[in-house]
């Protein structure tokens, strides 16, 4: 029954958009921040009438789920060129996948 859920779970995650812009964003062994992947949402999602700033709706959701993925393993969240703590870190950091 476990492995049922953690398949269910693992599905959803798989099929969230904000996860799939990160990911595809580390593509190339690229390292963005989190502010660069909420740019590209907000540009893919933009309305003639949104103001400048509407990459900022999407920065929560962003760190949220790049959070959740380095608990997870799937990436890894750098800060100052060091693995950070997914649970505890401040100030500018960018991501990776895993090497």
């Amino acid at each position: 029954m476990t492995d049922q859920i953690e398949q269910t779970q693992e599905s959803i995650v798989a099929d969230d958009p904000i996860v799939s812009a990160i990911l595809s964003a580390l593509a190339d062994d690229k390292t963005p921040t989190f502010q660069d992947v909420a740019r590209a949402i907000a540009e893919s999602k933009r309305k003639p009438k949104d103001g400048p700033n509407l990459w900022r709706r999407y920065m929560t959701a962003v760190k949220q789920q790049a959070t959740h993925l380095a608990k997870t393993g799937r990436i890894q969240i750098i800060r100052k060129g060091e693995v950070a703590d997914p649970s505890d870190f401040r100030g500018i950091v960018r991501m990776r996948l895993p090497r």
